[in-house]
């Protein structure tokens, strides 16, 4: 039971609000609500999926950005659980290496592009490479042009190569940010989650949520949208998480392969016998 497209919709990057939305809107549901669609959604979802992987043709590719501590990692662990690990990646990209800045942008994520049949999800997308590399100074204004004309392209390809593409982004509010960040100091168990990045991040929250907020200006586009997701809200983030990918397989309309078989049932009643 995902959520209808009319909501799903409403999660649409739009230019004239960009990200000066709340990201603790909530839709009007309840977390009780949020539990039952949740439910509901992972039984379907398990279903699709394995036609995904029996289909063996299209992919499904989810890129999954936020600022630091929106839930990216979270989200991850909630929304799979349960479905076919076989059918399933997840691709971690933290900071290039030195290797990997002399390399074009976009290699370490070609590497990780999912096979047919594969649901993929990226954690954090190749717009780092224009957005954070910009903000850092890593290239110019010239050459982020280029970079975004190269995203471009590859999310064209994306599209001849059967990979099904949602951007998603996972949007929380500064004090929010804060909180979660407090949370990790009084939780001995998640102190390895603590970094110096976090600190900076937080201090320049708006700064670059500016930045994102001009990316999704360019690169929102209507084949390729970039849905911003509310994500103050924990179960509110999930159903909103997974009723797009369920939304996705709906478009896809699968249906389970018919081969034409290699023996007749009656086969199985044949003795074997050995071969010459």
């Amino acid at each position: 039971m995902r959520l209808a497209d009319t909501l799903l919709n409403e999660c649409i990057y739009n230019p004239k609000t960009g990200l000066n939305l709340d990201p603790g809107r909530n839709f009007g549901l309840t977390l009780r609500e949020c539990d039952k669609r949740l439910k509901a959604l992972r039984t379907t979802m398990d279903r699709q999926q394995q036609l995904l992987w029996a289909n063996s043709g299209p992919a499904i590719l989810i890129w999954l950005q936020g600022p630091d501590c929106s839930g990216k990692d979270g989200v991850i662990r909630n929304s799979l659980r349960g479905l076919n690990p076989q059918g399933v990646r997840v691709s971690d990209f933290q900071k290039p290496t030195e290797q990997q800045r002399r390399d074009n942008f976009l290699t370490r994520f070609r590497e990780k592009l999912p096979t047919p049949g594969v649901l993929t999800i990226f954690n954090r997308t190749p717009y780092e490479g224009l957005v954070s590399d910009l903000a850092d100074g890593y290239i110019n204004e010239s050459q982020a042009s280029g970079r975004l004309q190269q995203l471009f392209e590859f999310e064209d390809e994306l599209s001849s190569r059967h990979i099904h593409l949602i951007k998603m982004y996972l949007h929380v509010s500064k004090d929010e940010q804060k909180s979660r960040l407090q949370q990790r100091f009084v939780n001995p168990e998640k102190h390895w989650k603590i970094s110096e990045a976090d600190l900076s991040g937080h201090q320049q929250f708006e700064y670059i949520q500016n930045n994102w907020n001009q990316a999704f200006k360019h690169s929102s586009t209507t084949t390729h949208p970039w849905y911003i997701l509310p994500a103050n809200n924990k179960p509110v983030r999930n159903l909103l998480f997974c009723s797009l990918i369920a939304q996705k397989f709906e478009q896809l309309n699968l249906h389970w392969p018919q081969p034409k078989l290699p023996f007749n049932v009656e086969d199985l009643d044949e003795p074997w016998s050995p071969a010459g």
